[in-house]
């Protein structure tokens, strides 16, 4: 698999195309956003790491032209924390899916990873089903029998980590390092407000607590 990534930020660049190439994936990085329209428009990549503010193009226009070319890429779209750029106008104009920064590397490779598996299988949309509860973690929306719930970022993420692994213990340091960042040096205990924020939306009986492990998202 052939990677680009366009980002102005060198070292996380070189950081990030380190780290991808040590998993396998053969990485491209440049610095400007017309010069990664350039080289994404050459049609040889299997998907884009995409920042919003680089200087040339910025990230928005980048992602717009090449759907406009018919571009179908995958694109995974970078977003620097609280700025004034929304990630559903990233979505909007094509993008796939977005980090917002400081991301965890695991979560980026494991993104990576899902949009490249969804575009395998022709663009299907993974859903986890489970009892009432259905996950779409491609389209990063829930429901719960047949009615849609809203759910924040955060909060899905952390649905996501536990009903990809249903049925097993998914520890709360797992939680912190895949949700929000390696180097998180906050309250532990923030894991504890999102699950219960999710019992309350989805229901109590649906996430267990295993006291001195972590919590258990039933699986039916």
């Amino acid at each position: 698999m052939r990677l680009l990534i366009v980002e102005d930020e060198k070292r996380l660049a070189l950081s990030l195309a380190k780290g991808l190439t040590a998993e396998g994936y053969a990485v491209d990085v440049v610095h400007d956003g017309l010069e990664g329209l350039h080289r994404a428009g050459e049609g040889v990549y299997d998907l884009v790491v995409l920042d919003i503010m680089l200087p040339g193009m910025n990230g928005y226009r980048v992602c717009a032209a090449l759907r406009a070319a018919g571009h179908d890429v995958p694109i995974l779209m970078l977003t620097a924390k609280d700025g004034e750029y929304d990630e559903a106008e990233g979505l909007d104009t094509g993008a796939d899916d977005y980090l917002t920064k400081p991301f965890s590397y695991v979560v980026l490779v494991a993104r990576i990873k899902a949009l490249l598996r969804r575009r395998g299988n022709g663009g299907a949309s993974p859903v986890i089903a489970l009892g009432e509860i259905e996950v779409d973690t491609a389209a990063r929306r829930v429901r719960r029998a047949g009615a849609e719930v809203t759910l924040t970022a955060k909060e899905f993420a952390v649905l996501e980590q536990l009903a990809t692994r249903a049925g097993q213990v998914v520890s709360k340091a797992e939680i912190l390092e895949h949700v929000w960042d390696f180097a998180y040096e906050g309250d532990p205990n923030i894991v504890e407000v999102y699950i219960s924020a999710l019992r309350r939306k989805l229901g109590a009986p649906l996430i267990k607590t295993v006291r001195g492990a972590g919590y258990r998202l039933e699986s039916r």
